[in-house]
């Protein structure tokens, strides 16, 4: 019988997406600033938030928040919850009881057949045989979770506005970024493109694998190198 199982890392926004409203919003609230509310017309929010974008003026994007479901594992997340301008939850391993079959997160770098997987699979397994014997020791849940690994299935609600889901795709998409994160993070980042165009159109995959800077971050380290 096998007390583990290995799945893959994922996500879902649960935040009902209207890019329309998204997009009107934004430019409502932004010509505020300058009271040019009589400039509003069919069609002039996405050309306003592209202005917004390539000037670098994102302070408006802080009025729209989006949520998402991340399943990954524990040592991604740790990484996750340092970005602070955010609301999270995520699965407590205090309360949660893990007796029984335990999930764990295949990591992209391990294939399967190979040594080092097989390094991994078993010790996985053996985790999860430790973790069944404390329970059965009469060990409470926040005493067992002690022998689980960073390998550990996960899930988290983050919730971040748009600048700061930008700032986040500008620093988990980079390829000096963990693989986990990115594995998660550049398929949520098109999932974003394409969903809200245009407010992620300025980041852009490169050949070498890494993704650009946002054009307004490029224009201003042009300005500072010729200074």
């Amino acid at each position: 019988m096998n007390i583990i199982e290995v799945i893959k890392p994922g996500f879902l926004i649960k935040t009902p997406i209207n890019r329309i409203k998204i997009l009107e919003t934004i430019e409502e609230f932004g010509r505020v600033s300058h009271k040019s509310e009589d400039k509003i017309a069919s069609g002039t929010d996405e050309q306003f938030v592209r202005k917004l974008l390539g000037w670098g003026h994102e302070s408006v994007l802080e009025h729209i928040a989006i949520s998402v479901l991340i399943i990954c594992d524990r040592g991604v997340s740790h990484e996750l919850v340092r970005h602070r301008l955010a609301a999270y939850t995520q699965e407590s391993t205090r309360y949660c009881d893990y007796s029984g079959k335990i999930k764990f997160i295949k990591p992209l770098f391990f294939e399967k057949e190979t040594q080092e997987y097989k390094i991994w699979y078993e010790s996985c397994e053996q985790t999860a045989k430790s973790y069944q014997k404390l329970r059965e020791l009469g060990k409470s849940p926040e005493q067992a979770r002690s022998v689980l690994p960073n390998s550990l299935k996960t899930e988290i609600v983050a919730t971040y506005n748009l600048r700061e889901w930008r700032h986040v795709f500008e620093m988990r998409c980079q390829k000096a970024a963990h693989p986990q994160m990115r594995e998660i993070m550049i398929p949520l980042l098109q999932s974003f493109q394409k969903r809200i165009h245009p407010l992620f159109d300025d980041f852009t995959f490169c050949r070498d694998d890494s993704i650009s800077f946002p054009l307004w971050a490029i224009k201003d380290n042009q300005f500072w190198q010729k200074k």
